[in-house]
């Protein structure tokens, strides 16, 4: 599905276009928006937090505090590495999370999605060769398309980036460019909601010193753990291994899953010539991210209501994905094959073709998704997740998120998605 211009007249700059915007997709994900317009649609597809876990009071005050006691600097221009009182913050945060760093090691983004798309502009030409774990954030696919980079896929499997695969396809790697980075989320991973073992976060750092290329530690989910103990994130360890500042790994994170996504708050921590270069890079883009924004954030981490806050989140996105594991396997039993997530937003599920179906996993694939739809439910189809050259591997796939709609919503959800899947294995 494209980006809609049914009816629109005739563009007068269409001949301006560049050749990526001539025919230009949009994300696989945001375009499903269209169905949730339809009376009574139940959506396992978007990865938003739940609504009712905002704390909205807690914000409030917090912007208050801002226009208050900040007003200047709130409603001002502010510096493009971001609001010294965020930093602060934010670097506080990270040493919660096991990272050492200082307010000069990070810059605050409009989200991590910039982040990563600053990463992009200052590091990759067109042609040259990103390793991405498949399945893959579409976001990702999307911004390393629209720079042309040759996407390699590095396999997953229940632990999340498959090391020892990537160390073979390292080994033997094909390509005249090596490699320049490495994209990866380890912390319940989306689509995947894996956790990679810190055996394998260690042997990722390991080969990227041995083959010269950067890692990309997305991070937004690490926070939302419901059971089991706290990996070291892989800058954590590289910066054990390695010293602070030399070590090939660039962190990534926001506080779009665990405070507000309407901040637009996202951070990265990189070396410093590296850092200065994405700087650079953000002031070409919107020059500072919201100082208000910044501001409301930074009050909000420095009120004490983050923690229980998250705890809350915490313990309700495990009831939700409870639920919905329960559920998939009453509903599909052995016809479904998933990895019960330890945290984070998502299931990553694949079904299995009934015996003797004739037609080719695509074919029910598109089916399935029809009949779901006719039923009243969404989900994400794996497609997505996938660059278009691999875009096969998808087959049954899917991605289902907990995070936004209730248990009962869940419970309904899912069995609608059992009809869906009896009608399309019969028709």
């Amino acid at each position: 599905m494209s980006i809609a211009e049914t009816g629109a007249a005739p563009s007068p700059t269409a001949h301006l276009f560049s050749p990526l915007f001539a025919q230009p997709e949009g994300s696989p994900i945001r375009e499903l928006f269209p169905y949730l317009s339809r009376p009574g649609m139940l959506s396992l597809a978007g990865g938003y937090p739940s609504p009712g876990l905002f704390d909205a009071e807690g914000l409030q005050q917090a912007a208050i505090d801002a226009l208050q006691q900040d007003a200047a600097a709130s409603l001002q221009y502010g510096a493009s590495e971001g609001q010294p009182a965020l930093r602060e913050a934010l670097a506080s945060l990270c040493a919660m999370r096991g990272i050492a760093c200082t307010p000069a090691d990070m810059l605050v983004t409009t989200g991590s999605q910039q982040a990563f798309d600053l990463l992009v502009k200052v590091l990759i030409e067109p042609g040259d060769p990103v390793l991405v774990e498949v399945p893959a954030y579409p976001a990702t696919l999307q911004a390393l398309k629209l720079a042309r980079a040759q996407i390699v896929a590095v396999p997953t499997d229940g632990q999340g980036l498959d090391t020892e695969a990537l160390a073979s396809l390292l080994a033997q790697w094909p390509h005249a460019r090596a490699p320049k980075m490495l994209y990866t989320v380890p912390n319940f991973s989306n689509p995947g909601g894996t956790l990679l073992p810190a055996s394998r976060r260690a042997a990722l750092v390991e080969l990227a010193r041995r083959h010269g290329f950067a890692i990309v530690e997305d991070d937004p989910y690490g926070e939302l753990r419901f059971e089991g103990q706290r990996e070291p994130s892989i800058y954590e360890t590289a910066q054990a291994l390695y010293g602070a500042q030399a070590h090939p790994v660039v962190y990534l994170s926001s506080l779009s899953k665990t405070v507000a996504p309407a901040l637009r708050i996202g951070w990265m921590l990189a070396d410093a010539q590296l850092l200065r270069r994405c700087t650079i890079a953000k002031q070409t883009a919107d020059l500072c991210t919201s100082p208000l924004a910044q501001l409301i954030a930074a009050h909000y981490l420095r009120s004490g209501r983050y923690a229980p806050q998250l705890d809350k989140a915490c313990a309700e996105y495990a009831a939700r994905m409870g639920a919905l594991c329960s559920g998939l396997q009453q509903a599909l039993g052995g016809q479904i094959r998933f990895v019960r997530p330890q945290g984070g937003m998502f299931v990553w599920a694949q079904l299995l073709a009934p015996q003797g179906y004739a037609g080719t996993p695509e074919a029910l694939a598109r089916a399935l998704f029809a009949a779901a739809v006719g039923q009243g439910v969404l989900y994400v189809p794996g497609k997505a997740f996938f660059p278009a050259e691999a875009a096969q591997q998808a087959g049954l796939c899917m991605r289902l998120s907990y995070a936004a709609p209730t248990v009962p919503q869940i419970t309904e959800a899912v069995a609608r998605l059992g009809r869906a899947w009896a009608q399309a294995a019969a028709a």
